[in-house]
């Protein structure tokens, strides 16, 4: 797919963890939806959240898609969120989340599908080191493409740089980029992060070229291990704080990709 004009405003709101409400293509999109107020959800480990929705579900207002990394952690989809999803004509997420949830279309990593005049394509994502499907399962993420309009990544819980450099060069430009990051970490596999840290995203940036970044995911849960000052700090060092986008909760960020 050719963009006939790779650059456009969005507006942006993040609404706290992952969950992100966005306008693309004159369609309203959502990633990952989490609604709940602060509480734990025992899941095999204990996850807690610590802050409630900048914007509760009722003020979201209508989204025609929801972009769903994962459906089998509450970070990334919980109890709200849930009940949200039966407000959304299109929800896509992996396969095995279509096949424990009604009404979730499943995308195979390159797999694409039309909505509007949008083209979205799965993409693929790891949620921790190699091997990790066995025990965190599996995540996805996202390409938006129209034309007229900037290519929009949206990378789920994902922690593989080399993915983010296969995506980058199978894709070819990438204007923005939705990083899930704050080094998630429950232990599972040692020190080892289940998502993005301060120093990885710096990678992952830079195989994305001149691409925005937006981060998310940073705060609001106990897991997330680092924050969003060492993440900052991190992109100074290597010279690329100007492709940092920091969105502040229950703000609408308005950029130009």
């Amino acid at each position: 797919m050719t963009n006939t004009i790779a650059s456009a405003t969005l507006e942006i709101l993040h609404i706290g963890g992952p969950t992100v409400r966005f306008r693309y293509g004159n369609l309203t999109w959502l990633t990952d939806p989490t609604f709940d107020e602060p509480g734990s959800y025992n899941v095999g480990i204990t996850l807690r959240k610590l802050t409630g929705p900048a914007v509760p579900a009722d003020r979201i207002g209508a989204v025609d898609v929801v972009l769903l990394s994962h459906d089998q952690h509450p970070d990334n989809l919980d109890t709200s969120g849930r009940q949200f999803l039966t407000t959304v004509d299109r929800v896509l997420s992996t396969p095995d989340a279509a096949g424990r949830m009604e009404g979730v279309q499943g995308l195979q990593n390159w797999e694409s599908v039309r909505i509007g005049d949008v083209t979205v394509t799965g993409v693929p994502a790891l949620h921790g080191p190699e091997g990790a499907e066995a025990l965190s399962g599996v995540v996805t993420g996202f390409i938006l493409q129209a034309d007229g309009q900037p290519t929009v990544y949206v990378s789920g819980d994902n922690a593989s740089v080399d993915l983010v450099e296969q995506i980058a060069t199978r894709i070819g430009r990438i204007d923005l980029a939705i990083l899930n990051v704050g080094a998630a970490n429950v232990e599972r596999f040692g020190d080892t992060d289940v998502t993005l840290n301060g120093r990885t995203a710096v990678k992952a940036a830079a195989a994305l070229g001149n691409a925005l970044i937006i981060p998310v995911h940073a705060e609001g849960w106990a897991h997330f291990s680092e924050s969003l000052d060492y993440l900052i700090r991190n992109f100074d060092y290597a010279g690329r704080t100007n492709q940092l986008r920091i969105p502040v909760a229950g703000e609408p960020l308005t950029v130009t990709a």
